[in-house]
């Protein structure tokens, strides 16, 4: 682009921008003539997707602000007119957000323009978790939700989550229609914004959440689980607490630290729980207390992170993979005869599938995310590797991190009972369907093109094997399969694949993540195990063939 064309479109957004410190900052970059960071903030626009929007903040079309929320929300509301039902009367739209910088802002403009679109909006009462805005949807009739929200994000960035009136989030085509309807709008200047006219919803919309939280677990199960519980500095906290209460749990310990919400997330690095490091001062809290688990959420809690006493590592405490946890769960639900479809990603284990099939239970595979699994007909359970789960989908068709938690500190409440703790369970299923072992190759960048290069590279030239293990088949999943729509990913089926007879099975996809830069790449091998006592060579072993498939996979994509 032409400096006269950048500077032009630098001035024109900048006459058009509602926000006065977006204005500021955009001023400055005019004034200081950097036309290398101006051409990177107009070098198009957030694109709005399957995950909606996130980004950044700050000022610029490709950056999360006031004016590309107010061209979302004004995309969405025509939208939403343009299918409205034949009845005349005006649609709701429920509107939550999380304690990000700006998403009591965005939450409040978009209240502002389906208003002025003539819909109805409600904001919820206070900053809540994602899964709360799910279930309001539901709960309220709703024809359309947006949470504010960038999850489990670095503090600078925020996000514009969309649901509909069933509770899920969008997928195609709704997606790219409501793309297609923010393309069309014109001056931010130029949307109808209402001043006032919508509502603040109470706290009984949180009062019927929680009553809901509890209808996963089993009436007069055992509810003694002690816990630790952080939510990274989000919002989940006294969601979570007045969950265990109703449900007759002991109080979860605090970490002080991480208790109250902040913006800053001053303590982590990424306020993730699976990223290095954000655990530890919960465990360092854990040493102190000596729970029987300890729990974690995103910042919008709606992933769950379980972590078990484990004496023999220096911390003491063991993070359970989401794999894991997603097969304990699926036991526990079987276990208690629960019907319906069983559920995961194609990018999460292969366990769940066999542990639904032996209880009889129909399994079906999904693209990655909720939006996918939550749609899948007759779902009783859903989940996927990144500490997502969806135990009560009648509720919540969405990853819930607060029924997540509970169910686990009920299945650890029961086990304890036998004298048996949930490691122990894992044993039992890796003896009955054989170990799976998962583990990730994630590679975060700088540069976006580094991501499709790599792509570019595994398709152009494939392995045709890793880890020793022969590659027998591998699937382009752009073209689309039989049973899931095209999405731009890789999958390799190792020596027979995980469902293949005897001997030592593996399974790699590749993919961009679709919600931060990174390139993400799900490893799994299942090993049969003969015995009890084989269970740590057979783990050792995988461990080894797992670190084989991250060192020649990394090669062959050259990252």
């Amino acid at each position: 682009m032409a400096a006269g064309e950048l500077y032009a479109r630098a001035r024109a957004w900048l006459a058009d921008d509602p926000d006065p410190a977006t204005r500021a900052e955009l001023r400055a970059l005019i004034e200081a003539g950097d036309t290398s960071v101006l051409a990177e903030r107009f070098a198009g626009t957030l694109r709005f997707g399957t995950a909606g929007l996130r980004g950044e903040l700050g000022a610029g079309p490709m950056r999360m602000n006031r004016a590309v929320v107010i061209r979302a929300a004004a995309g969405l509301a025509a939208h939403l007119r343009r299918h409205e039902p034949g009845d005349g009367a005006p649609g709701l739209v429920v509107i939550g957000w999380d304690a990000r910088y700006r998403s009591a802002d965005f939450a409040r403009d978009t209240a502002a323009v389906v208003t002025g679109a003539g819909l109805r909006a409600a904001l919820l009462p206070r900053p809540l978790p994602t899964p709360v805005l799910a279930f309001a949807v539901r709960e309220l009739g709703a024809v359309a939700g947006v949470m504010v929200t960038a999850s489990h994000n670095p503090p600078q960035d925020n996000g514009y989550k969309v649901y509909l009136g069933d509770g899920t989030q969008i997928v195609p085509p709704d997606d790219a229609l409501i793309a297609a309807e923010i393309d069309a709008v014109g001056p931010v200047t130029g949307v109808p914004r209402a001043e006032s006219g919508w509502e603040v919803l109470g706290e009984e919309i949180v009062t019927a959440y929680l009553a809901r939280t509890d209808a996963p677990l089993t009436p007069g199960s055992p509810r003694t689980t002690t816990t630790v519980y952080t939510p990274l500095h989000g919002v989940g906290r006294p969601v979570l607490l007045d969950a265990f209460a109703r449900a007759g749990f002991p109080p979860p310990a605090d970490v002080p630290q991480q208790a109250e919400p902040d913006p800053v997330f001053p303590t982590v690095a990424f306020p993730n729980p699976e990223e290095p490091g954000a655990m530890d001062l919960a465990f360092a809290t854990a040493r102190t207390v000596r729970p029987d688990l300890v729990l974690a959420h995103d910042p919008d809690a709606d992933r769950c992170a379980v972590a078990v006493p484990a004496p023999d590592r220096p911390e003491g405490w063991r993070m359970l993979r989401g794999d894991e946890v997603g097969a304990l769960l699926a036991a526990h639900l079987a276990a208690k005869g629960v019907r319906g479809t069983f559920a995961a990603s194609i990018v999460s284990s292969s366990l769940v599938g066999r542990i639904a099939a032996a209880a009889g239970l129909p399994y079906e595979e999904t693209l990655t995310g909720f939006k996918w699994l939550a749609r899948v007909d007759g779902l009783a359970f859903g989940y996927e590797e990144a500490l997502g789960y969806c135990v009560d989908p009648a509720g919540v068709r969405d990853k819930d991190g607060v029924t997540a938690a509970l169910l686990v500190a009920e299945l650890a409440a029961g086990l304890a009972e036998q004298g048996r703790t949930l490691t122990d369970l894992l044993d039992d299923l890796a003896l009955t369907h054989g170990l799976h072992a998962t583990d990730q190759l994630s590679v975060r960048v700088a540069d976006l093109s580094l991501i499709a290069t790599a792509m570019r590279t595994l398709r152009t030239a494939p392995p045709r094997e890793l880890a020793g293990l022969p590659i027998t088949s591998a699937e382009d999943l752009s073209e689309g399969t039989a049973l899931l729509p095209p999405t731009d990913g890789l999958r390799y089926t190792l020596a027979g694949g995980a469902t293949g007879p005897g001997g030592t099975a593996a399974r790699v996809i590749v993919r961009p993540s679709g919600t931060e830069p990174k390139l993400k790449c799900y490893l799994e091998v299942v090993r049969p195990v003969a015995g009890r006592a084989d269970l740590p060579a057979a783990r050792e072993a995988a461990a080894r063939i797992l670190g084989g498939l991250k060192k020649d996979l990394a090669a062959a994509a050259g990252i």
